[in-house]
């Protein structure tokens, strides 16, 4: 891998001069943390805010720009914390490397300054989809089995942050991809809920992708890596899960009734939440292996937004929110949580130029009535490979087919009147929203005025 990784810690930074690469939400939590130990920030980011008034950095302090003396800056500095967005492929991170730089992230700093049995009460989550879930499942029982427990990482909350500081008995990390290349060392027991080719262009290709998605199973201090079971991509990539692995599958332990006041839909978050418990049972938390207790600890749990949630019927027709949704694998896992109903899926957005013909043919193989619904950028792209895949199958008497839309208002108004009297209108879109959308909740916020505006 390019670039340093040496297991520093927080503490190692105090009175240091230190880079701080990228100033976004983890940037920002970085450079907070730095201020408490007495460290000198340098402050660098590939596009800092052009206008003084709007400065990335609260106290005022000058942002320079990594194209413009923000490079020059970082060569002077004892050590740099880069934010999880900047590649560790990058050929100015090749520059840093070459000049004996380490580079580091926050999360691992913050793992690296746990003694073991620190480590022992903390979880790290990772997968390409199905990790923000897991993670706020696990953290939900430990809360509801009587735990302080901090539910951090990529899903929004930064562990180290001086401003979330506490006093808590378990730590769930949500781990991106970006963020597993940061890590010296891992805690006992890790969690991979499912693998498929993502962010290729941040790690350069998808073997390297899965090497550093996987990374954090076989870092030092690892033990255990749940996985998930149904997966062929994790089967076929066991070498790189560390030294022991336990298989969980959607099936298993089939009279499990504990999970059901979770209300989450679909087999995939039935094996998410088998997953989740495997964790607690793996970290040795007392209560994790009784179905009762976590019967009544999982009352309460409020499921995550834009993740496979019903937000509301319209004349018998449920509208499903699922716009975190960006590739195509968890597409198929939402199509599957509706088996044997009629489902209109709303799929595009940003294209990537990733492969749907796995979509396609998910699509036209269902049994229950389907119709895909495509919206720009990639939808004409989609459209077309779910004709092809529809030409060559030798039966489809389901499928409804496939009709581009200019936007999403319009493929909701005709995706509601298709599923009439008791279907489904699924926004799954298999794509980011850049271009139309701001990110996924404005999707998402667009998507549920759609259905306003039908009522």
């Amino acid at each position: 891998m390019t670039g340093c990784r040496p297991k520093l810690s927080w503490p190692d930074l105090s009175g240091a001069r230190v880079g701080v690469w990228g100033l976004g939400r983890e940037g920002q939590a970085n450079l907070r943390k730095l201020r408490t130990l007495g460290a000198e920030p340098v402050l660098v980011d590939d596009h800092p805010p052009a206008d003084a008034d709007a400065q990335a950095d609260p106290a005022g302090q000058q942002v320079l720009a990594t194209g413009d003396g923000g490079l020059a800056a970082l060569e002077r500095c004892d050590v740099v914390v880069k934010t999880p967005g900047v590649s560790r492929y990058r050929p100015d991170m090749s520059r840093l490397a070459a000049l004996g730089i380490p580079v580091v992230g926050g999360l691992g700093l913050w793992l690296a300054e746990r003694d073991e049995a620190g480590l022992r009460r903390i979880l790290c989550v990772t997968g390409t989809k199905g990790k923000s879930t897991t993670a706020s499942v696990a953290g939900h029982l430990l809360t509801r089995l009587g735990y302080r427990c901090l539910v951090a990482g990529n899903i929004g909350v930064v562990p180290y942050d001086p401003a979330t500081a506490g006093d808590f008995d378990y730590w769930v990390i949500e781990v991106s991809s970006y963020q597993a290349t940061d890590l010296p060392c891992s805690p006992p027991v890790v969690a991979v809920t499912s693998l498929h080719p993502d962010h290729l262009d941040w790690h350069g290709g998808v073997e390297q992708y899965y090497r550093d998605k996987l990374s954090m199973c076989s870092q030092p201090g690892a033990e255990l890596t749940v996985a998930n079971g149904d997966s062929d991509l994790l089967r076929q990539h066991e070498s790189l899960l560390g030294p022991r692995v336990q298989w969980v599958s959607a099936d298993d332990d089939p009279a499990a009734d504990w999970m059901e006041p979770l209300g989450l839909l679909g087999g995939h978050n039935r094996r998410n939440e088998l997953i989740a418990r495997a964790c607690l049972i793996g970290l040795g938390v007392p209560g994790a292996d009784n179905d009762g207790k976590l019967h009544t600890a999982a009352g309460g749990y409020q499921p995550l937004p834009s993740r496979l949630t019903a937000i509301g019927t319209v004349a018998g027709v449920t509208f499903v929110d699922d716009s975190l949704s960006t590739n195509v694998l968890p597409t198929l896992a939402a199509l599957d949580a509706f088996e044997g109903r009629r489902v209109a899926l709303i799929v595009g957005g940003h294209d990537r130029g990733i492969d749907y013909a796995p979509l396609a043919a998910g699509l036209v193989a269902r049994a229950a009535p389907t119709l895909a619904l495509t919206i720009p950028q990639s939808g004409p792209r989609i459209r077309a490979q779910v004709e092809q895949a529809a030409a060559n199958a030798k039966w489809t008497p389901a499928f409804a087919g496939a009709r581009d839309y200019p936007d999403l208002e319009a493929a909701v108004a005709a995706g509601f009147r298709w599923a009439r009297p008791d279907g489904v209108v699924l926004l799954s879109p298999a794509a980011p929203s850049f271009g139309q959308f701001r990110d996924y909740r404005d999707r998402s916020k667009a998507f549920a005025h759609a259905m306003r505006a039908i009522s």
